[in-house]
Order: structure tokens, then sequence, then C-alpha cells
């Protein structure tokens, strides 16, 4: 079994726990994280492109010239998506559905694999508690450079509402906190350092353990 070190905010080392292996110590499966990402992609999609058809532009209800002996085509509305103003056809639609489906437990294992690769970079670092004793910028990123933590985006699991801590990180923009029941594979990705406290470590760790083999 794997350990990691537990800091206190002063970036000392206070103990050391096991970690358990079947969350940090999954074997990566490229094509399972792949489709994970792609899923979890295409579900957080908006789409707002929108094209009007004909029957949705306004305007047009009058037939613009008369049918015969005008030297023009026949047209019975100016709407029609060969007049200039007209309605499109087969455009974008905002109601086009891209939502995709991941089983639960695939998804879990990729989240897995993604944990345990930031443990073998050294990105996760748990410390004993997270305690701001007031609203302060400078204190926290005091608190930030005293763990070891090098250059690099950092993602903030806690376990529950820390408003000295959400409110003096709310202006760094390398910085996210994250509540750990929102926790998602592309935020785990994107940020380089994962940053949690012990009863967050504990509760990582039950969460993603359920399904494990």
């Amino acid at each position: 079994m794997s350990k990691l070190n537990i800091y206190n905010q002063e970036g000392k080392v206070v103990k050391e726990v096991q970690l358990a292996s079947t969350v940090f110590a999954t074997e990566e499966k490229t094509a399972l994280l792949a489709q994970a990402v792609k899923v979890q992609m295409a579900n957080s999609r908006n789409p707002i492109a929108h094209t009007k058809t004909r029957g949705e532009v306004s305007g047009g209800g009058r037939k613009p010239h008369k049918q015969k002996g005008t030297g023009s085509a026949r047209a019975g509305s100016t709407r029609s998506p060969l007049w200039i103003g007209g309605g499109v056809t087969f455009g974008p639609r905002n109601v086009r559905n891209f939502k995709l489906r991941l089983p639960q437990k695939m998804r879990q294992a990729a989240i897995r694999m993604v944990l345990t690769q930031k443990l073998q970079e050294n990105k996760i670092i748990v410390v004993d508690e997270i305690n701001l004793t007031k609203v302060s910028t400078k204190e926290a990123v005091k608190f930030l450079t005293q763990l070891p933590i090098e250059k690099g985006t950092i993602l903030v699991l806690t376990t529950e509402m820390n408003a000295n801590l959400e409110l003096s990180t709310a202006n760094l923009p390398y910085l996210k906190i994250m509540r750990l029941e929102n926790i998602n594979l592309l935020d785990i990705m994107k940020f380089d350092y994962l940053l949690t406290t012990s009863k967050g470590l504990e509760a990582l760790q039950n969460l993603f353990a359920k399904g494990a083999k």
C-alpha cells in the first residue's frame, strides 16, 4: 500500500497515512480514460447556435409578385431559404441533444486512474486541517507557499463550507475550491495539484473504493 504525508498549515509533516490500493493503485486504461473524457465534455455542451426555419422568420406572408408575366421565378414567400433574409435549411438548432451515457463504475474507474497518476507524480497534498483565522488573501497565499507545491494550478477539495478559505482565495486565478461531492474527471485532470484535508482524503477513499475490484 502507498503512503502519503500529512502536513500542518506550516508545511511540516505531522503524520503518515496508508492509502487504499483500490483507489490509488489503479491500472491505467487509455481507452476508458478517453471515453470518460469524451462523455463528460459532451454532457457539458450547451448548444446555443440556432438558425430559424422559413416558418420562424417574421414577414413573408404576402406573395412577392404575381405568378406569371414578370420574368422571375414563381415565388410564394420572401422567407423561402432561396431568398436573402429567408429561413435557413438544415442549419444548427439549439434543441440538439449531445448527451452521452457512461456507467458509474466506468466513470469512477477513470477518476481512480487519474488519482493514481496524481499520486505517482507527488501532486496530491493533504493537510490535517485548513483553518484561516480571517478573510485574507495574504494569509491564504502564505499557507499555500508553505506546502510542497511548486508552480502550478491547485484544486482544493473540501467536505464542508469554509467561508474564510473561499473568500480569501476568490481572486486567485490558479486555484479552485470544489466540494467533494462535485468532483469530476476533467477538473482533476485540468489542475496540476490536488489539495485536501485528512477528512477529505478519508471521504475521497470511501467514495471511490466502492465498486472497485
